[in-house]
């Protein structure tokens, strides 16, 4: 989706949110030669990366979400350094977000459906190998579906939980909403960004606002793109 266009000020002059929005899409580049394999080239943690997307696969297209995590990661590494940190991706797609975060120095798990897994593996492979201090993990998580079996609270620990677009009108909003709190732990940050549509994305971060503790961090009007930063509420004490 070529968002370009809706950044368009008739007046010429830009708002600050617009000025960011603009600096996110500059990120993006196209080859300018003809190529065999079609793709779309983005510039995040000092490095080009070649995106390859699969258009007869929903999950398998990059959105907008993604580029707005991935220059929040790459402009604030001081204050989030993902440096050795263990960091799962939730519906990770085309696998931008796990790349970056993986250029950035994460030990990243990067998760999606069976039917994703393919062209999401090939991007991060190619775009990691030789470039990265840990190997990303792809692998298959289907929201809600064994997830102690998969990811047992125990041993699996993650410090970041990243997700962008992964709430929109599709029937798995509540094994998404499980999937989350399985995963969050005490010191676990999620940070989500997530472009509103309908109705069920202002519901769902109502309900996830009751479990978890929530900041925003960019509010992007001319996206529709909000990013948010939570961590797992407190127990309250019956003391």
């Amino acid at each position: 989706m070529d968002m370009d266009a809706s950044l368009q000020n008739p007046a010429g002059e830009c708002t600050e949110d617009e000025e960011l929005a603009f600096a996110i899409m500059e990120r993006r580049f196209r080859p300018s030669l003809i190529t065999t394999t079609a793709w779309e080239g983005y510039r995040f943690a000092g490095l080009e990366i070649r995106i390859t997307e699969s258009t007869d696969c929903y999950g398998a297209v990059l959105w907008p979400s993604a580029l707005v995590l991935c220059h929040f990661l790459d402009t604030h590494r001081e204050e989030y350094d993902m440096m050795d940190k263990n960091v799962i991706e939730l519906g990770a797609g085309t696998g931008l977000v796990s790349i970056v975060t993986s250029l950035l120095g994460a030990k990243v798990t990067s998760t999606d459906l069976p039917d994703v897994l393919g062209n999401l593996e090939y991007n991060v492979r190619c775009n990691t190998r030789g470039r990265c201090r840990h190997p990303a993990n792809v692998t298959e998580l289907s929201w809600g579906q064994q997830l102690e079996t998969r990811f047992p609270r125990a041993s699996c620990r993650f410090d970041y939980i990243l997700a962008a677009d992964v709430v929109y009108a599709h029937p798995h909003l509540d094994e998404l909403m499980d999937t989350f709190e399985h995963l969050c732990q005490n010191q676990t940050i999620i940070l989500w960004a997530m472009r509103f549509r309908l109705d069920p994305e202002n519901s769902f971060v109502d309900r996830f606002q009751k479990r978890f503790c929530v900041e925003l961090l960019y509010d992007l009007p001319s996206l529709r793109i909000k990013l948010y930063r939570a961590v797992k509420k407190k127990a309250e004490s019956n003391a």
